[in-house]
């Protein structure tokens, strides 16, 4: 279940995603890059990362700049809040830079403010209800805090736009500002150069096509069109993301969010 924000959180959260596992059994999962951070909540999640450490029952995770594999053991229930990329920085004044590739336990940050929410998850009340209240948490959060540099959410919005590779001249001729500033911007607040930032959108406008292709489109056909050389710089780019080809990842079938994925073998 994937729900979006109100309005007045549209530029600070992207969306929700509510997960269950009914079954008791073992996951293998992977995450991988989509451009933006988030929060897990849960209040029965027994998680483990790749060297088999225990995971907080809630965390935030920075811009992940590679994928990274966890397990799950047993039933569970969890929310995802998917933020826009600048919001660790923004809202904790933490560089997101710091924090890429990381988990932190919310507790570290947010003390027992998430405790309301796991409880009723605990309580196996109904997933939009808990949003709802999230939602009425965030805005009172955000009521405190400044609004994100409009530059740096237009450039943001002109590359989701374009879901093209734009250069650093491209950006210093839309913004004004000097490349080393615009560089220097994305790093704080983002956690990702401008260059890095805008291959992940480039991947997952493939993404889309390849989930929308029809019987005539080629894999070939569909990489040129999501901007990449030719094919072998397209599954160089996805395998080194994802840690899958292309192909792979269409063969992998419980997709729990389109970067967040069940891997049913070894990789």
């Amino acid at each position: 279940m994937q729900i979006s924000p109100p309005s007045q959180l549209a530029a600070y959260i992207k969306h929700y995603i509510f997960l269950e596992n009914t079954e008791d059994i073992t996951k293998n999962l992977r995450l991988f890059a989509d451009g933006n951070t988030g929060l897990i909540i849960s209040s029965d999640i027994r998680m483990y990362d790749g060297q088999n450490k225990s995971l907080p029952l809630s965390f935030f995770y920075g811009q992940p700049s590679k994928y990274k594999d966890l397990t799950t053991m047993g039933k569970f229930s969890l929310l995802a809040v998917v933020f826009q990329p600048y919001f660790f920085n923004m809202f904790f004044n933490v560089a997101a830079r710091e924090i890429k590739n990381q988990i932190v336990s919310a507790s570290d940050i947010l003390k027992d403010q998430l405790l309301p929410f796991q409880e009723s998850l605990d309580n196996k009340e109904n997933p939009k209800s808990i949003i709802t209240a999230l939602n009425r948490y965030f805005i009172n959060l955000i009521s405190a805090k400044n609004n994100p540099d409009s530059w740096l959410v237009k450039v943001q919005q002109l590359m989701i736009q374009k879901k093209r590779i734009l250069s650093l001249k491209d950006l210093e001729h839309f913004t004004g500002y000097s490349e080393r500033h615009i560089e220097r911007t994305f790093e704080e607040s983002m956690g990702l150069s401008p260059k890095k930032y805008n291959s992940i959108i480039r991947l997952h406008h493939f993404l889309s096509l390849m989930k929308n292709r029809t019987g005539k489109n080629s894999m070939t056909g569909l990489s040129y069109e999501a901007g990449y050389s030719d094919q072998s710089h397209l599954i160089r780019e996805f395998k080194n993301t994802v840690g899958l080809t292309p192909g792979q990842y269409l063969k992998t079938e419980n997709k729990l969010a389109v970067n967040f994925i069940e891997i049913p073998f070894p990789c």
